[in-house]
C-alpha cells in the first residue's frame, strides 16, 4: 500500500477449523483500519453513514480480528450501496449461506500499520432494526467490561465445544447476544 488512502484488497477467507482463526486478541489498530475504510466509503456514497460495529470496534473484546463495518444508505439506495462498495474493491460474500443482495455483505481486506485486516461491510438501511441491533450492542459492550468479559468467555466456550464451523460458531454466540441487545445486563448463566 502506498501512500495515506487505503487500498481494498481481495479478501482472505478464514480457516474455521482452526480455533486460532477464531480467537485472537483484541488489536487496537483495527479501529484506526476501520476509520480509514470508513472515510474512504463515504467519500465514495457522501449520503450514507458508516459505523465501525463488532468485536473490534470494542476496546479489549476478542474475537476474530474481522472489522465490521456498517454501511446505512437512505431509503431506495441499495443499489448504490452496493455499487458504491464494489467500486472500491470490496467482494461479493461466496460460499455458504451468503448474505443476499437485498441485505448485502461485501468483503476485503485493508493493510494499515503493518497488519492484514479482513473487512466486512454490512450494507443495512438506515433506519432498520438489525442496524439499531448491531449498534446497540456495540454501545452495550463498549459501556460495560462485564459485559464484554461475558461475551468473550462464550466465545471461548464455542470454541472448546468444538464449534469451529463459521455458521456454528455464530449461532453458538446468539443467546449471550441477544441478552446483551435486549437487556444489557450480566445474567452469570452463560
Amino acid at each position: 500500500m502506498t501512500g495515506s488512502t487505503p487500498v481494498i484488497g481481495e479478501y482472505v477467507y478464514l480457516d474455521y477449523r482452526r480455533p486460532d482463526e477464531l480467537y485472537q486478541p483484541w488489536d487496537p489498530r483495527a479501529i484506526e483500519a476501520a476509520a480509514r475504510v470508513a472515510a474512504l466509503t463515504r467519500a465514495a456514497m457522501p449520503d450514507a453513514v458508516v459505523e465501525h460495529v463488532g468485536s473490534t470496534a470494542v476496546p479489549g473484546c476478542d474475537g476474530k480480528g474481522i472489522v465490521d463495518l456498517l454501511l446505512l444508505y437512505a431509503p431506495g439506495r441499495l443499489a448504490a450501496a452496493r455499487d458504491a462498495l464494489d467500486a472500491l474493491g470490496f467482494q461479493c460474500q461466496r460460499g455458504r449461506d451468503p448474505f443476499p443482495e437485498e441485505r448485502p455483505l461485501r468483503l476485503g481486506v485493508v493493510e494499515h500499520d503493518g497488519e492484514t485486516f479482513r473487512l466486512h461491510v454490512h450494507g443495512v438501511a438506515a433506519g432498520d432494526a438489525e442496524a439499531a441491533e448491531l449498534i446497540t450492542f456495540r454501545d452495550r459492550l463498549c459501556a460495560d467490561p462485564a459485559l464484554v468479559a461475558e461475551y468473550i468467555a462464550r466465545k471461548r466456550q464455542v470454541i472448546a465445544a468444538g464449534k469451529l464451523d463459521n455458521i456454528a460458531y455464530n449461532q453458538g454466540k446468539e443467546e449471550v447476544i441477544r441478552r446483551i441487545i435486549d437487556n444489557g445486563r450480566v445474567t452469570h448463566d452463560a
